[in-house]
C-alpha cells in the first residue's frame, strides 16, 4: 500500500484476534488440508522454515481473522486464504487481500492496512487496522 504523501489517512476499523498454539497445533495434526486451505504458498515456505512452525501459523491465522475484524464481516465471508501475509525485507509483516477479500475491501474504501503481530509460549496475537486515504485540505 502506498499513501498519497498529502493525504489524510481514516481509520475505517480495528481487529484484534488471539489463538492458543496448543489447540491450533492439534487442529494442524489433525487435519491434513488445513495448512493448504488457510494459508498461501508463501506463507507455508516461511511456516514451514521452523522444526515447529505453529506459532507462524498461529500468527497468520490470527491476522486473517483480524482482518475480517476490522473489515466488520463475519467468518467465511470470503477464504482466509485470501487474506495473505507477507513479510518486508525489515521482518515487518503486511496484509495482501486477494479474490473476494480484496472485493470487499474496495467496496469499504479500504485502501491500506497496519498489521501487527507477536505471540508467547501460549498464544498467538494480531493486531489489523482497516485505512481509508482522504484527500488533503
Amino acid at each position: 500500500m502506498t499513501m498519497m504523501a498529502n493525504a489524510g489517512v481514516n481509520v475505517v476499523g480495528i481487529g484484534m484476534d488471539a489463538v492458543e498454539l496448543d489447540r491450533f497445533r492439534l487442529a494442524l495434526s489433525r487435519r491434513a488440508g488445513l495448512k493448504d486451505r488457510l494459508f498461501s504458498d508463501a506463507e507455508r515456505r516461511y511456516a514451514d522454515r521452523k522444526a515447529d512452525p505453529t506459532e507462524r501459523y498461529a500468527a497468520r491465522f490470527a491476522a486473517k481473522e483480524a482482518v475480517m475484524k476490522a473489515m466488520g464481516v463475519g467468518l467465511w465471508k470470503f477464504k482466509l486464504r485470501d487474506v495473505e501475509v507477507a513479510k518486508a525485507r525489515s521482518g515487518a509483516p503486511s496484509i495482501v487481500l486477494h479474490g473476494r477479500a480484496a472485493e470487499m475491501a474496495i467496496e469499504r474504501g479500504i485502501s491500506g492496512w497496519l498489521l501487527t503481530m507477536t505471540h508467547t509460549e501460549k498464544t498467538a496475537f494480531a493486531i489489523a487496522v482497516a485505512l481509508r486515504e482522504v484527500a488533503a485540505p
